[in-house]
């Protein structure tokens, strides 16, 4: 009698790799094997480890998903890129090599840059779109580096401890709570790990970030897809009112607000967020 394979969560999936241009990308794969998958890209900094595993299990429990490390981050190989264009090219390219012809895209923060590019570049390849704490090219605030970002960033490497803490959440006694609730969530995962973005790449996506908000603002009435845009209120990375931009510039949008709540509101909020996020995707009429 054959076996149940037993289920691919954040915490057991394994790691695998998929050869681009003959450099290996890792990434994770979750939930059920069929059905259009949703892809998450990465933030600033991030591995596959600094994924919420309440929100990949969450959608993961009624949709594939896919996630992986960007070029020359974590378990990938090569030179981290400088703009968010080559990183949109490696998306696509992976997207490719997996074999998938259509997807539904999840970008948080950096990776939402990476997404409307996609979009963009490649609008027969996309479904749907989540973009969570971001904003447009160009955008009022969007792709500054703050000194207080900077120093929390240089700290947390210097020191091997994690500016998310500080970055993502208010400084509420809630935000300080479920911050550290968040940071427990990302340790669950013993076994597997990947190693921490180095300075060298943190270097290399800053500069793409600056060059991000500094260039000319993208023709978001290009992208036709349901969208669905999220941020928390008090979002100290990327300004909120870059999402309400977003939402009003994108015609085919919905703009989700969680109160109390930073950069990582979406993680904060994670169980509104994820179903939210998975009537979205179900919905055949687009944002609601």
């Amino acid at each position: 009698m054959n076996q149940q394979a037993p289920p691919r969560t954040a915490n057991t999936s394994p790691t695998l790799s998929v050869d681009v241009d003959g450099k290996r990308f890792a990434y994770r794969e979750f939930g059920p094997s069929t059905g259009v998958p949703v892809v998450f890209l990465h933030h600033f900094t991030a591995v596959l480890d600094d994924w919420d595993p309440r929100v990949i299990d969450g959608i993961a429990s009624k949709r594939r998903v896919i996630t992986f490390d960007n070029r020359g981050i974590g378990a990938s190989e090569g030179h981290t890129p400088t703009t968010v264009a080559a990183m949109a090219d490696d998306a696509i390219a992976i997207i490719r090599a997996l074999g998938l012809e259509q997807v539904d895209l999840m970008g948080f923060s950096l990776g939402g840059f990476i997404a409307q590019v996609i979009a963009t570049q490649q609008p027969a390849l996309v479904r749907r779109i989540i973009l969570a704490g971001t904003g447009a090219a160009g955008g009022n605030g969007v792709g500054n580096i703050t000194l207080k970002l900077l120093g929390d960033t240089v700290h947390g490497l210097l020191t091997r401890t994690d500016p998310k803490r500080y970055l993502f959440f208010t400084r509420t006694a809630n935000g300080k709570a479920v911050a550290t609730a968040y940071m427990d969530r990302l340790t669950e995962r013993t076994h597997d790990r990947v190693n921490p973005t180095s300075s060298r790449s943190v270097a290399a996506q800053i500069l793409a970030i600056r060059r991000w908000g500094a260039q000319d603002p993208m023709d978001l009435g290009s992208i036709e897809h349901p969208v669905l845009v999220a941020n928390g209120e008090d979002d100290r990375m990327l300004p909120t009112r870059a999402s309400f931009d977003l939402a009003h510039r994108l015609p085919n949008a919905s703009l989700r607000i969680y109160p109390d709540a930073g950069h990582g509101g979406v993680f904060q909020h994670h169980e509104q967020f994820v179903q939210e996020v998975l009537k979205f995707l179900r919905s055949p009429y687009g944002p609601t």
